[in-house]
């Protein structure tokens, strides 16, 4: 069983115990209904705080150290993560020399903004955990809103980060958003897309005809796989989408280049987020 109280005082600094949870259940309900042996208690607040910025000089921050807030649907461990695998490939490749230092301003430029929706809607809901009327009828206003397909499928999409758009330009509909996991049929088998990222390693997805694009320069760090998809695009949110020629998707699973049939704009999108092309 797992059980939230709210204490009467915040501004406590020591760790919470079995006597600390014994005693407010005592307040609320005249009980502590015989709780024992816990296996983890917890004390958090509703405070909501964010880095001004992600980056100063050599000092990078991800995860509790760049935002707080609310615990509500475990949106912390998500946006978290995602802010390391945001970082790492980045950090690697500009330790490596591949990138230059510049790349890692495009961290501070991705995941911030990400972090800023994540304490809004958490904000959001410790509001709506409020007993007062007005509250209690806003609480049904929702409640009949998120019954519906289309509020529903926004709020999940948020609440689990798959709704995510990194802002890169104009272009397709996947441009800026994460891969689909699409089972995918190749000429050595089937294959799904995201185990092509077990490795870290940028993917250039060809969907149309083999050797209709060429990255030689691009060769030691990007991985061109030719393969076919015979199902529909369809993206959280937005449903379904055009199915493109080729993607080309980073490390971290988000989608850097969308092709149409023609290579246009590839070797920029390849320089801007893997280096410059390697000299023959």
């Amino acid at each position: 069983m797992r059980v939230l109280v709210t204490e009467q005082h915040v501004g406590h600094t020591s760790e919470p115990t079995l006597r600390d949870l014994s005693e407010e259940l005592i307040a609320v309900y005249g009980t502590d209904f015989g709780i024992h042996s816990p296996t983890w208690i917890s004390r958090f607040t509703d405070m909501a705080r964010q880095a001004a910025s992600y980056r100063k000089g050599r000092v990078l921050l991800a995860g509790d150290a760049a935002h707080v807030h609310y615990p509500a649907g475990g949106q912390g461990l998500n946006i978290g993560v995602q802010d390391a695998v945001n970082l790492g490939w980045k950090l690697a490749q500009v330790v490596k020399k591949t990138s230059p230092e510049s790349l890692l301003d495009t961290y501070h430029t991705e995941r911030h903004p990400v972090a800023a929706i994540v304490l809004r809607n958490t904000m959001a809901q410790v509001a709506l955990l409020r007993t007062d009327d007005r509250t209690n009828a806003l609480r049904e206003t929702m409640s009949e809103l998120l019954g519906m397909d289309e509020p529903r499928k926004r709020v999940a999409a948020m609440m689990s980060g798959l709704d995510i758009h990194y802002d890169l330009g104009e272009g397709h509909a996947l441009f800026g958003r994460r891969m689909p996991d699409l089972d995918l049929v190749t000429p050595h088998g089937p294959l799904r897309v995201f185990t092509l990222l077990h490795d870290a390693r940028p993917v250039l997805l060809n969907l149309d005809e083999p050797g209709g694009l060429d990255i030689t320069p691009w060769a030691d760090r990007v991985r061109l796989i030719d393969a076919k998809y015979l199902g529909i695009w369809e993206l959280p949110v937005l449903g379904a989408v055009t199915a493109p020629t080729a993607v080309l998707i980073r490390p971290d699973g988000y989608v850097a280049w969308v092709g149409d049939r023609t290579p246009l704009g590839l070797p920029d999108a390849l320089t801007t987020w893997f280096g410059p092309p390697t000299a023959a």
